[in-house]
């Protein structure tokens, strides 16, 4: 009887930690199509934010420390590319997620997220609205604006640091090659 017992418990041992690798992989995975949209969505948001912004207005930063002849030594720059700025832009960057749903491209049935309400005068928006997806209501932009907290608490620093670097082509450079997100998808600057 206590070999039984004994096998018993060695099975369920073994079902158990299988259980438990299985849930750490199922849990570890993305969705690819949310996540890279997620993160081309956020580099889309602070682009548009920061073109609103004057590019004459310009910030100071630096250490207030004297220097040895007695100066200040801090410097002015852009508003737009300061690290206070894209701070405050990355703590409200996700509730622009409101504004994006499921899209469906119509010849390659390809899906994506993409903004589907349009900024200002722009109505360039309203001519391709029979391809988004509403289905979902309030879950789709709910999903999109978790996807959105995450990268940004997990890249916050690349993202500033590719703005205040002025680096062309955030895009690719922060959903391909720093965050992996859109591994394996054409670049949005390369010719097809």
């Amino acid at each position: 009887m206590q070999i039984t017992s004994l096998d018993s418990c060695l099975h369920l041992t073994i079902l158990i930690i299988l259980l438990f690798f299985c849930q750490q992989k199922v849990e570890g995975k993305k969705d690819k199509v949310l996540y890279c949209s997620a993160c081309k969505a956020i580099v889309d948001e602070l682009n548009y934010l920061i073109g609103q912004v004057d590019p004459k207005k310009t910030i100071q930063v630096g250490t207030f420390r004297l220097s040895p002849d007695g100066s200040l030594q801090d410097k002015k720059v852009p508003l737009a590319k300061s690290e206070t700025y894209l701070t405050e832009l990355l703590e409200k960057v996700c509730g622009h997620m409101d504004d994006y749903s499921l899209y469906v491209d119509p010849e390659t049935k390809v899906k994506s997220y993409k903004r589907f309400a349009p900024r200002g005068d722009d109505k360039s928006m309203l001519e391709n609205f029979h391809n988004f997806q509403f289905d979902n209501g309030p879950e789709n932009s709910k999903i999109l604006k978790f996807a959105c907290e995450s990268i940004v608490e997990e890249y916050e620093d690349d993202i500033i640091s590719l703005y205040t670097q002025e680096a062309d082509h955030v895009a690719d450079k922060l959903c391909s090659e720093i965050s992996d997100l859109c591994k394996g998808e054409l670049s949005s600057h390369a010719e097809l």
